[in-house]
């Protein structure tokens, strides 16, 4: 096993390493190619969509010594720097932290001093939107007379709250939430690479329950891998829910089908049986609020059911569609409201599954 952190072992190294965001890969390739860099970029997108690894990819590609189509070489003394976090010319700033009119100001006084070793000096700002007002109109000062050596990469989860001046200036891309098909593949390359047993199907639980954020799947992986290590057995999902403390999609969606189907009884001995077996009450509530919610969207319009793609695979996103059939319009959102208000009682109720059984058995009586 490896000393350091999945996520950061397999860092993209490449372009052609990046997950899911072939749009923009290919954009800044031939940037890079045709020697049409710009001086500025925003990168924007959810979180763990891979904004910071492009961010130092373009980095490396535009310092290194022997680039190929776009892509560094890994293996100039620039890209070796880069790679190993040696560079003094790639600057990170976490904006979220530094967000001081101080920082800026340095930053300011020492984008006039040409690279050290580089050919050009990169500026990653982190979470951009959080800069503080005067920060960030020192940043726009600094872009708006850019010196030829100086390349500003600014990455945002929440580009709305960009101040508009910054964001003109720069070439923005929009960075899309990984499907899960996407993830569960390069979860499969780094079990293969790191020779672990587990099977497919804890891969795509694993998937499911990141968020669509690349980054926090590699971490739940290598927390399952750690746990499971010198173990011979094969890693299951049984063995990732046990660990993880996920909640089975597929009993969230058995459990939204017997509501469909107005079976009180079996809705009730379904979810006393999962909570006997140690499923924790309080996630199961959360989980049937978002499943629901989803059931509730498709029904309303099934053109939607792209943007669940992160979080669903394409069978999982049918049967979403089927059970919306088993529902009447205005019933969703009661029964929503239901699990929703049961989820806060629980915090208080003296028997904890009895906010989650009377939801159930109200979401099932006939309409008045």
């Amino acid at each position: 096993m490896a000393n350091i952190v999945l996520y950061r072992k397999y860092r993209p190294s490449s372009f052609g390493e990046v997950v899911g965001q072939e749009h923009i890969v290919k954009t800044i390739k031939n940037a890079v190619a045709g020697n049409l860099i710009s001086h500025a970029y925003l990168f924007s997108g959810p979180r763990g969509s891979g904004k910071t690894s492009l961010a130092r990819l373009l980095a490396k590609a535009v310092n290194c010594e022997n680039p190929k189509d776009g892509e560094p070489c890994n293996e100039c003394s620039a890209c070796q720097e880069i790679s190993g976090g040696r560079a003094m010319d790639l600057i990170e700033i976490d904006a979220a932290s530094n967000r001081g009119i101080e920082e800026m100001r340095d930053l300011k006084e020492g984008i006039k001093f040409a690279p050290v070793k580089l050919k050009y000096k990169v500026f990653i700002i982190d979470e951009a939107h959080q800069l503080s007002k005067d920060a960030a109109n020192a940043l726009l000062k600094t872009l708006e007379e850019p010196p030829a050596h100086a390349i500003f990469v600014l990455a945002t989860t929440e580009s709305h709250k960009m101040i508009p001046t910054i964001a003109s200036r720069c070439q923005r891309f929009d960075f899309r939430k990984l499907t899960v098909q996407q993830m569960k593949g390069k979860l499969e390359e780094i079990a293969m690479t790191e020779k672990v047993n587990i099977t497919l199907d804890a891969l795509q639980l694993i998937a499911l329950n990141s968020g669509g954020a690349m980054r926090d799947a590699i971490s739940l992986l290598d927390r399952v891998i750690t746990f499971y290590a010198g173990s011979r057995k094969k890693i299951d999902t049984d063995e990732v829910k046990a660990l993880l403390g996920i909640v089975d999609l597929q009993i969230v969606a058995e459990f939204a089908q017997l509501l469909g189907e107005k079976k009180a009884g079996g809705a009730v001995e379904f979810l006393n049986k999962n909570l006997e077996e140690g499923m924790d009450p309080h996630e199961f509530a959360k989980n049937v609020v978002e499943y629901l919610r989803h059931v509730m969207v498709l029904k309303i319009n099934p053109q939607l059911a792209e943007g669940l793609e992160a979080q669903y695979t394409p069978e999982q996103i049918t049967k979403l569609k089927e059970q919306g059939n088993l529902f009447a319009p205005a019933e969703l959102p009661k029964i929503i409201e239901r699990f929703l208000e049961a989820e806060n009682k629980m915090k208080y109720a003296s028997i904890v599954q009895l906010p989650l059984e009377l939801a159930t058995i109200e979401s099932c009586l006939p309409k008045e």
